[in-house]
Formats: structure tokens, sequence, C-alpha cells
């Protein structure tokens, strides 16, 4: 057959529903092959959504999202969702088109060596040089991406590899387990847990992944030892639960750091440096036991005194089916200080003025969004909010990354989403900077005639670096810019298009739009103003008084 059906093949024959992105005249016989598969193309307006839809796609489902570009500036739009999928442990395979290896007209025009650009920020990366070598490459691609820790692959299909003959036929994925725990550090782990004052549980990203939810939840459950969790970790567990004792959406000087200092054992569950620190670990009696399926990567302020390696589920099913709860564990303190977390921020989340306060935003949103919906965020300032005040109830029902932290990702993620869980309300929350960086892909969802609400918070700056402007006390410089009336824009493609003009508004717009058909973009403007004070002033000066 054509190489290019036998590459198509493959695919679906490691599942792919969809491949996300846009092809070039070097990727013409792969989408013939395509047309003719189950696999449903989403062409998208800019490769970099393709790339972010194709990660997210991957995060919510385990599977390896695929996406395809042609060559030259085409794939070079993939680099920033590549480095996305690597930092964020999502599975993910990228396909560039290239011109002919073998022989070719035109010089070097478009010809860049992608294969060597996408080494440092991928798992694999390989140019495909014969037909014959497609079921190998293929399988050895998605076995890499989607085994611990996950991420970006990447193939080259050269434009004459693509279209000659070969009679090779695919590879099926062989049967694999996960290597599980030594007994000898389940032991130690379940010891030092009993020996422990105060244990405390942090649930980090890796504990998001592989449904260790079950196991979490009844570790839990028999010992009733509170938890915290990363940003990136958020939902494993249900956060409305009274064990819940915050989230870690800052590194250091919030309510929730009262709960880890008090700790003298932190059970760190699915920890990845890639995040941004939880805690700060000191040279002082506190322990850290790290689960995870990987050994720890040592930093200046990581570095556990016990790693348990292996299957995450396994290990904390192991320890949880081995451990006695302790009747002198000290554990009301965590209680204490969520409670005084929450008090603090409900009269924030109270306040009527205009433009809105990201407080009170997230809290109208959580009303409003049921359990099993997705909220999808941008990157940008009200991150910290959502992280730290959105209570989320079931693993990846909010979308942030903590990884890369790229701007630009938000609205692609929500469509991804949409596609994956069509029965789940999906809103996406952009700051006005990383929405227009890639808002040409409203016309993707008003075409795929999705359900899709997409809130900008609109300050007509770039905020979350004019707070770090702020909390280093220049002067206010090179951050502000003008903005479209997103009202017209939205329709302009066949969405709806809404703007926020009373606080009180929002949560029956938004209830509203997430009951209705279609596109609909919310422009809402946002007062930042107080980010500085109570970030680096406020909540710093009431949770040392704790």
């Amino acid at each position: 057959m054509k190489a290019s059906d036998l590459f198509v093949k493959a695919l679906e024959a490691e599942g792919v529903e969809y491949v996300f992105g846009i092809p070039g005249e070097e990727n013409l016989d792969l989408l013939e092959s395509l047309r003719a598969s189950s696999i449903k193309l989403v062409l998208t307006r800019h490769e970099q959504g393709a790339g972010f839809m194709a990660a997210t796609y991957g995060r919510l489902t385990g599977k390896v999202g695929v996406c395809l570009s042609t060559l030259g500036p085409g794939a070079t739009n993939l680099v920033t969702p590549a480095a996305y999928a690597q930092l964020g442990a999502m599975p993910m395979l990228m396909i560039t088109g290239q011109k002919p290896i073998k022989t070719s007209k035109q010089g070097r025009f478009q010809v860049i060596d992608i294969v060597d650009m996408m080494r440092p920020i991928t798992k694999f990366t390989n140019q495909i040089v014969s037909g014959d070598r497609i079921p190998s490459t293929v399988r050895e691609a998605f076995r890499l991406a989607h085994e611990e820790r996950p991420g970006a692959v990447h193939i080259e299909l050269p434009e004459d590899i693509a279209a000659e003959e070969t009679s090779e036929q695919i590879l099926s994925p062989s049967m694999t387990r996960r290597p599980i725990a030594e007994y000898k550090a389940i032991a130690a782990a379940i010891s030092m847990i009993e020996e422990a004052q105060s244990p405390l549980l942090l649930i980090g990203a890796g504990a998001n992944r592989k449904l260790t939810a079950k196991m979490l939840r009844e570790f839990v459950d028999k010992t009733c030892i509170p938890f915290v969790t990363t940003q990136m970790g958020k939902g494993v567990l249900n956060e409305s639960d009274p064990r819940f004792a915050g989230n870690t959406a800052l590194s250091d000087g919030d309510f929730v750091h009262r709960a880890i200092e008090r700790a003298d054992l932190i059970i760190n569950v699915g920890h990845d440096v890639v995040e941004k620190p939880p805690f700060f670990m000191h040279h002082n009696d506190k322990k850290v036991i790290h689960v995870n399926f990987d050994s720890a990567a040592v930093d200046p302020v990581y570095f556990p005194q016990l790693e348990v390696v292996g299957d995450i589920a396994n290990s904390i099913w192991q320890i949880k089916e081995g451990i006695t709860p302790q009747d002198d564990w000290k554990l009301d303190f965590y209680k204490d200080v969520h409670q005084a977390y929450v008090e603090h921020r409900a009269e924030a989340e109270d306040d009527n003025r205009f433009p809105i306060l990201p407080e009170r935003l997230v809290r109208d949103i959580r009303k409003v969004m049921p359990d099993n919906g997705i909220v999808t965020l941008d990157n940008g300032i009200y991150k910290i909010w959502f992280a730290r005040n959105y209570p989320a109830y079931h693993p990846n029902t909010l979308l942030l990354d903590n990884a890369l932290a790229s701007m630009g990702a938000g609205l692609p993620s929500a469509i991804a989403a949409k596609l994956v869980k069509p029965d789940a309300p999906v809103l996406a929350v952009c700051g006005d900077g990383g929405f227009m960086m890639n808002s040409q892909e409203i016309e993707t969802a008003v075409r795929l005639k999705l359900d899709l609400v997409v809130i900008i918070l609109r300050d007509d700056a770039y905020g979350m670096i004019k707070w770090k402007q702020a909390n280093m006390q220049f002067d206010e410089f090179g951050l502000d810019y003008g903005n479209p009336n997103f009202v017209k824009y939205a329709q302009s493609y066949g969405a709806q298009g809404w703007r926020v003009d009373d606080t009180d508004v929002l949560i029956h717009l938004v209830d509203k739009c997430l009951n209705t058909k279609g596109v609909h973009i919310i422009d809402c403007p946002v007062d930042y103003s107080m980010n500085d004070k109570t970030l680096n002033h406020t909540i710093k000066e009431l949770s040392a008084k704790l």
C-alpha cells in the first residue's frame, strides 16, 4: 500500500480519534489517507492552537493527542505546544511534513532541521526515511509519549516517503504493566507516617494522570490525614471535603503554608519539579516522603528523605492496607488554618465593586458551574485566584498549566475539552492578552458547532507582569495595550458576544450562556488593583498570626 495509508492505519491501530492541525503541500498524501480513515481531522487556524488541543486531549484522556503541520513555518509553530506538553506531562504526537529527501528541485526552500529543533523539547523525534520504517517508528513514538513520564514526541514524514509503496504491516502495542514499589520502601513509608505527630498529604500533578483518585480517597478515608493540592493536582480528591486544607497556588506565605510548616511529615504524592514549588524544604526536622512513578529530581528546595518509586495508585494502596491510624496524631490545626483562609476570602468574594475583583469572579463561576463542568484557564494572574479559591470536585475539571505556563492555551484547551467531554459544560477563562494570542480559534469552535463559553478578563494590560512590576516597586511602564470591541469581534466569527457592565450581572449571564447553544464570548472588565496588596502583604500578615 501507499506509505501514507500505512501511516494512517498505524494511527488507527493506536486508537487515534482526532488529528488537529493545518496541512500543507507536503502533507497531501497523508491528508488523502486521512480522508478515507476513521480519524477526524480538526482543521485549526494556527498550528499552535492545534498543538494545545492535542496536548489537552492527551491530558484529559491519557491517550496520545495528535497534531499535524507542514514543514518550515508550520513546524516551528509547534515548538510552544511541544514544550507545553513536555513540561506538563501530556502525551502528544506531532507529525510534520518535509520536502522530498531523495530528490528535490526546490533547494533549501522552507527547509530547516525540524528533528534537531524538536530534540531538546521532546521525548522522541525522528525523520522517516523509508515507508518500511513507519510501523516501528509510530509504535515507538506512541510508547514513549504514553509511558511515565508522558510527554511530546515528533515524527517527520517527508513528501516522497509518504507517496512511496510499502508492504510492511502495522505493529500492535505490547501488553505492559507499570512497575510497583519495592516492599521495603512501602514499609519505611508506613513506619514514618505512623511515627509522625502531624502528617499531611500533598497531591501533585503526577497523581492527576493515572486515575489514582480512588486509592487516595481510600487512604484519606482510613487515616483521616488532611490533604493539600498543588495547582495541577487540583480535583484528584474532592476539595469540598472537610479534610481539604488548601491549595499551594503560591509557593510561600499563604494560609496553607502555615499547615505545611506545622506538619512534621509531608506525604508528597505525584510531585513534579516542573511545577512552581508548592513549598520550600529547609534543613530542619521536617521529613518528606516522595511517592511517584519516578525518583525525585533533587532541587535546592526539594530533597526528600524517602522515595517510594512505582505505580502511584498501587503504592498508595499498599500503604493504606498496611497503615494503622494513630490516636495521637495532631491534625486539628489544619482545619483551623483552612477556616481562617475561608473567612478571609469571604470579604472580597462579597465585594460588589465594578470592574469585578478576581475573588468575586471565581466565587460566582464556581456557583454556576456544575460539578462535572470543565474550566480551562489561559495564563495570567487570575490563575492564582482560581487555583487558590476554586474548589475542584473531580480530576481534570480545572485545567491550568503550572509547568510551561504559556499564554494562548485557554481557548484551544476548551475546544479539545468539549470534543472529549461533549456532555460536560466547558468554560474558558482568558486574560485579554492570552485570548488574543489564539483568538482566531473562535472560528474553529463555531465551525465545529461546539457549545462553549469564553470569559475574557479585560484589564487592557499584561496584568500578571504589572503585579510583579508593582511588587518590585517599579513605575508602570510598557505593559498597557488596546483591545478590539470583543462583542463585535465575537459576532464577526458567528459567535455570540456579551459585555458585563455590572458585577451582579456576571453570574446570571454565565448561567444563561452555559445553557444556550453555541459559542459565547463574554467581555468582563476586571480589577487587579488589589493584587499586590492582597497577595504580597495582607495574606502573609494574616496567615503569620496563626
